[in-house]
């Protein structure tokens, strides 16, 4: 069973569902990667999304685009990230890294030899945005001969048809984009996501996660009542960036984040199913 697998069925038997923090590896610097994700941990965090620093992320807001600015400008590469989840291996072998990214680099790396050093690294999946279902019949067996699940993008205008051929090419969880537009926007429509999450489940048994748009606690803990996994990622790319001269301060402020939706979410009574 994968990692991924394994915290999901856990966290069924509990009752509970996931927090999923994101961050951009290194940003604004790597040396601060490797014990944020600790601390992510620490406060809460079931699996962790880790960015692959990119010029044109076409899916992010300001915020997260400013974050892979910064990582680029100190040369931070598809390599080093690998390398980081290595180290955090080191010492964490249990809690899921997923890395988020684009085409590109993979491209230039190679699927396969991508593969095979991520897997080594202890990645267990990979999200890209730019490779849809019906352009990965490299990329998606490369990605599962090495144990790596592949993970897509659901969005509000994907209809049934399109669902299933998504979800038939994912595995791990899939990944429902809570509204139209990039990381960090607002206009978040529970109800709206909610029934999309009941069409969604009657085309997987896969746990769904839903991310843009989560910005506090509240927000969390709302969403966590029928979602199997929270993702936040803009509300913490701008702790860092509210604290670039403070790492330790950034690191904190992002625990104090975390630390309240694991509790907001473990307040609320769930109707998940995946």
């Amino acid at each position: 069973m994968s990692r991924i697998a394994g915290v999901f069925g856990a966290l069924r038997e509990q009752g509970r569902q996931a927090l999923i923090p994101f961050v951009t590896a290194g940003d604004p610097d790597i040396s601060l990667t490797l014990p944020l994700m600790h601390a992510m941990v620490e406060a809460g965090a079931d699996i962790i999304e880790l960015g692959v620093p990119f010029s044109d992320p076409m899916a992010d807001g300001p915020v997260i685009q400013r974050a892979s600015e910064r990582a680029l400008a100190n040369h931070v590469s598809l390599h080093d990230v690998i390398d980081l989840v290595r180290r955090f291996r080191d010492t964490d072998p249990t809690t899921p890294v997923v890395l988020m990214g684009y085409l590109n680099p993979l491209e230039v790396m190679g699927y396969e030899a991508f593969a095979e050093a991520a897997a080594a690294a202890g990645v267990d999946g990979i999200l890209t945005v730019d490779i849809p279902p019906e352009e990965g019949e490299r990329f998606i067996p490369a990605m599962r001969a090495k144990g790596i699940d592949p993970i897509f993008l659901i969005a509000p205008t994907s209809h049934r048809a399109r669902i299933e051929r998504i979800t038939a090419a994912a595995s791990g969880f899939v990944y429902y984009v809570s509204l139209k537009g990039v990381t960090g926007a607002a206009n978040l429509s529970l109800d709206s996501v909610r029934d999309k999450l009941t069409e969604i489940r009657g085309c997987t048994d896969l746990p769904v996660g839903v991310g843009f748009g989560i910005k506090d606690a509240a927000t969390a803990a709302a969403m966590s009542t029928f979602a199997d996994a929270v993702v936040v990622g803009s509300a913490l790319v701008a702790q860092i960036e509210d604290n670039l001269d403070a790492p330790d301060k950034a690191i904190r402020a992002i625990a104090g984040t975390l630390s309240a939706m694991r509790a907001a979410m473990d307040a609320e009574p769930s109707t998940a199913t995946g």
